[in-house]
This record gives C-alpha cells, structure tokens and sequence, in this order.
C-alpha cells in the first residue's frame, strides 16, 4: 500500500533541548515524541538502534542484527553504492560507445550513418528486456550473483564484439540500504551514473576511434568489465535481507561470502508471474505516471540529443569522432548541475518540510521540484533545435541548450524514479525493471523516427511537436498525479 502522512517528531539531536532541562523529563519526552512503530519495538531493540545510529527516527525501521543492510556501516553501503551505481553507467556507457564513430562504422561496414545508428537502437532494446528475465532471479538469489554474472556476460560480449564488429537494480539495492531520508541523494547517485554513460562513453572513445580504431572501443570495455568483476567479486555486499517481524537477536554476522545458486535468500518458489509482476506496476497511476512523463523528457533530453550530435555534426561541421565526442561535455555538465537539485535538493526539501510540520510529508511533496525539471527540459530543447538549425558554423549555443535538456531530465529522472519507490518501496526493484523497461523502449523506438521528423518540418517545426509531446505526456499527467496523487495510492 502507498504510504500515508504520520505523525513523527525530527532527529532529537537536530533539536536540542534546553541546558536547564530536566534529564529525566527530557528522557520521557523523546520516549512520549518516539514514531509508533519504534516505541512498540522491545526496550533492548530500541537501545540496539540507538547505539547503531544515533537516533530512533529511522524510517524504514532495521532489525536488531548488523546483518540488516539499513545497520551497515556507512562506509560499506557508500562502497556499494559506488559499485553499483558504477555498473548501472556501464549499461548506457556501453550502448552508446560507438555513437562518435557512426562515420567510421558506416564507412567501414558500408552502410548509411542512420543505419549505423541502429546499432545503438538494438542496444536500447536489449537494456530493457533483460532486466524482466534478471529482476525475479535478483530476488531469489540475491543482486550480488546477478551483478557478477551480468560482469561476465558484458565481458564475454564485448570480447566478441571487438573480433567481430548490460543494471536495473540500483533502486532496489538504495531502498534495501539506505533510510527514506537519504533515498533521493543517494537514488540520485545512481540516476545520474546511468545518465552519464550516455555522453561519457563518446567523450571518451571519440580519441579512440580516432587513433587506433573503433574496434578498441570494445576491447576497452571488456577490460573494464573486467576490473569490475574483481571489484565487485572482493567488496560487493548482498543487499538482499529477509525482513523479520520480531525483535529477537539473529545472528549477527554479516554474509559477505557468494549466495550458493541452489540455495536462494527468498525460498519462496519462483513463478511465472514474478517475470510478469513488473507490468502489473501499470495499473498503479502513482507509478506509471511518473515513469511515462519520464521516459518522454528522456527521450528528447537524452536520446534525441546524443543520436543527433553525431548524426548531424559531421555533416554539418565536418567533424571528426574526437570534435563530436567533445560535444557531450555539455551533457556531462548539464546533467551533474541538474542532480543537484533531484538528489541533495530533494532530500533537504523533504526533511525541512518534516521539521516544520512535525510529519512525515507526502510522497507528492516531492514533485514540486520536477516541475523545475520540466520547465528546463522544454527549454533546453527550444535552444538546442533553434540555434542548431540557425548555425551555418559551429558555435556553442546549441550545446547550451543541450546542457539545460540535460539538467531538466536529470531533476526529472530522480525525482520522479524516487517518488514512484517512495509511494511503493517494497517493489522497488519491480519499479526499477519497469523504468527501465519503458524508458528504454521508448528510446529504441526513438531514432527510427528522429530524422524523418526534422526532414519534414525542419527543426524550428521540430520545436512545436518536441514541446506538444512533453507537455502533453509529461507536464499535464504530472499536474493531476500532483493533485490527486494521494487518493490514487
């Protein structure tokens, strides 16, 4: 069920109490204040969660053993959220690795560029097909496993790729590790990962393609996936925990050792509708909402702009792969700047509305910041296909507006992922499986269209029909789910 509005009194140590308090009324006074779930907890859980964190206004509420993943030590779920947020990037950071070398490829294979870019349309498919088959298995056997089998995959596929011519469940692991408090910061994190592999990949191979070949692009890939695999193998922790519903002791140890393949964390049998749970996420308005207004800023504010820079420069500019490669940076840019507010932002404007009101605020709360992402989003994409179509000669103002796109869809791509686990945290990997499915869907379909649109109505007709389907798809679905939101949980 989506969760309500309770009434819970902030962290006592960021509202002191008087010098001249009584110590034995400020005692009862923080017991009276506790959040009911932590005072009907047992007196020796209580006292655990105290010494573990400092505070009992915890929201999930752990278990008393330091192998629930909400009680790791910070450090170790800040190194796993590097791991995995590291790996979410490798998925778009591979699919568009040879976006700067269309020229080279198409040349090379004999082939028009458009179709070339196709290559990178199959690789958003394929991103988001997989995680239906991989999220049921994560949540048997564990999201350990299944990283390092998908490590092993990636590397064998991109060995292959170089003599010849991958991750879905960051939200789960952020919602099985971190506190509500924390979750868009560090939802965040992973978002704008998954976001920077798209222009991070051709920053970078754009010199590669050009000094020693697009072929090395793959073979680049294959050792990196390498390295995570040992990485991942040596410090990735499993974030999957059977929830107890009793205060009593377990055992304390924390599993850092591989999960046996025949013996799953969840013993529960695994059925064909677990691979099918995702799309069930549809018939929940407060999910596919979000998700769909999402995937359309996506689609123009990343897609459209990552497809078209390398499509459109060459010929326009006579560019090489290592000058369209350069042009992402203000992608890269723009998408660090707008995670700033999605992410820490969000966070500070839950927990500041928390101290005012002296309650947990609605999940809906949150999307006042979206609003800020939409309004980026159309602007950055008048910019871009404006003064793109205005410059006979290179300069930088469409690469502005690609920046402000990119900010726009990075504060819409955390805030609205955050509020749909917000609203849902249990299905959270569910959630994860069902954006990316959607998002990347939408992406494949994408560059079939792209050039037949601008050869058709140029791009300042572009700008009509780009602005007619964000605000149609994206801002008007966002102001009823605004509005209603609560009612539709």
């Amino acid at each position: 069920m989506k969760p309500q509005t309770e009434h819970i009194e902030g962290d006592k140590s960021e509202f002191p109490h008087s010098t001249h308090q009584d110590p034995e009324n400020a005692q009862m006074q923080e017991y009276h204040d506790m959040p009911e779930g932590i005072a009907l907890l047992a007196p020796e859980h209580r006292q655990f969660l105290l010494q573990r964190h400092g505070t009992l206004n915890l929201d999930p509420i752990p278990d008393m053993t330091k192998a629930d993943p909400y009680n790791w030590p910070r450090w170790k779920k800040i190194c796993n959220l590097v791991l995995v947020s590291f790996h979410g990037m490798m998925g778009t950071f591979t699919a568009a690795s040879i976006q700067c070398a269309f020229v080279l490829i198409s040349e090379d294979l004999g082939v028009s560029i458009q179709r070339t870019s196709y290559l990178v349309s199959l690789f958003i498919a394929i991103l988001g097909g997989a995680p239906i088959f991989w999220g049921p298995l994560s949540s048997r056997y564990g999201r350990r496993p299944i990283f390092l089998i998908s490590l092993v995959c990636s590397l064998v596929g991109n060995v292959g790729c170089a003599k010849t011519l991958q991750s879905v469940f960051g939200s789960g692991v952020v919602a099985e590790t971190f506190f509500k408090k924390d979750r868009a910061r560090c939802m965040g994190v992973w978002t704008l990962m998954a976001t920077l592999g798209v222009p991070v990949a051709p920053l970078i191979f754009g010199f590669v393609a050009l000094r020693v070949g697009y072929r090395w692009i793959y073979w680049i890939l294959a050792i990196t996936n390498g390295v995570q695999l040992i990485l991942y193998f040596l410090l990735g922790s499993e974030t999957l925990y059977m929830r107890k519903t009793t205060s009593t002791p377990q055992d304390t140890t924390p599993k850092h050792h591989l999960p046996k393949f025949l013996r799953p964390i969840d013993p529960t049998p695994l059925r064909l509708r677990d691979f099918l749970q995702p799309f069930t996420l549809a018939l929940r308005p407060c999910v596919t909402i979000p998700v769909v207004a999402y995937s359309m800023v996506f689609l123009f504010c990343s897609v459209f702009i990552s497809i078209e820079i390398p499509q459109v420069y060459p010929e326009k500019y006579n560019f090489n792969s290592q000058q369209v490669g350069l042009q992402f940076i203000s992608l890269i840019i723009g998408s660090v700047l707008g995670e700033q507010v999605g992410g820490y932002a969000s966070d500070q404007w839950m927990l500041q509305r928390q101290r005012r009101t002296h309650q947990i605020p609605s999940p809906e709360y949150r999307l006042w910041l979206g609003y800020i992402g939409l309004v980026l989003s159309c602007s950055g994409m008048v910019v871009f296909l404006v003064q793109l179509g205005n410059s006979d000669t290179w300069n930088v103002t469409p690469l502005v507006g690609a920046a402000i796109a990119a900010a726009g869809n990075q504060i819409v791509t955390t805030v609205n992922v955050t509020y749909a686990v917000d609203c849902y945290r249990k299905d959270a990997v569910s959630i994860g499986v069902f954006v990316t499915f959607v998002r990347q869907i939408w992406g494949f379909i994408g560059p079939f269209w792209f050039p037949q649109m601008l050869s058709s109505v140029g791009y300042n007709g572009g700008v009509g029909l780009v602005l007619a389907l964000i605000v149609g798809v994206s801002v008007i679905p966002m102001l009823l789910l605004h509005w209603k939101g609560q009612t539709w949980g």
